[in-house]
C-alpha cells in the first residue's frame, strides 16, 4: 500500500506544478493589489460610468465593450491643460492615436496612472449625429 499512497501523493504533486503553469499571467496579474480594472461601455453618444476616478500610482486595466456598433477612444497621455509635450501622466503599454472599439468585443487598454490629474477622452470613430458629444473623463486623484 505504500508504494501505491506515494506514487498517488506524487502524482498529486506533480499535477498541482503543472497547474500553476498553466494559470493564464493576466490571472495572476489581476491579483496584484495596485491594479485597478474599469470596465466600461460605449453606446451611442456615452460612456459608462463617467467620470472614471484612479488613485495616482495605479495600473489600470480599461476593458471597453461598444454595446450599439462600433465606436472609438482617444485620450491623450498629458492632464488636461497642460503642454502636450509634457512628461506623460498616463503611460500606456501600447500608446495609439485612436483605439477602435468593435460592437460586442471588448478592447483592453493598459497604462499606469502616475500623474494627478483630469484626463478627457472621447470617441475618435464617426458613431453618428451625437459623436462630438461622446466624451468623458478620467480624474487621476
Amino acid at each position: 500500500m505504500t508504494g501505491k499512497f506515494s506514487l498517488v501523493s506524487a502524482f498529486t504533486g506533480f499535477l498541482l506544478m503543472v497547474g500553476l503553469f498553466l494559470v493564464p499571467a493576466s490571472s495572476l496579474l489581476a491579483q496584484d493589489q495596485n491594479l485597478q480594472v474599469i470596465e466600461l461601455t460605449a453606446k451611442k453618444y456615452e460612456y459608462s460610468p463617467s467620470p472614471v476616478h484612479i488613485k495616482a500610482g495605479t495600473r489600470v486595466q480599461l476593458k471597453i465593450i461598444a454595446v450599439d456598433h462600433d465606436h472609438g477612444f482617444k485620450i491623450a497621455p498629458v492632464p488636461d491643460g497642460a503642454d502636450p509635450s509634457g512628461k506623460p501622466g498616463l503611460v500606456f503599454a501600447s500608446a495609439q492615436d485612436c483605439w477602435l472599439l468593435k460592437k460586442g468585443e471588448t478592447t483592453t487598454i493598459e497604462f499606469f496612472a502616475q500623474t494627478p490629474g483630469t484626463y478627457s477622452f472621447k470617441c475618435c470613430h464617426s458613431c453618428g449625429l451625437g459623436h462630438r458629444g461622446m466624451k468623458s473623463q478620467i480624474i487621476v486623484d
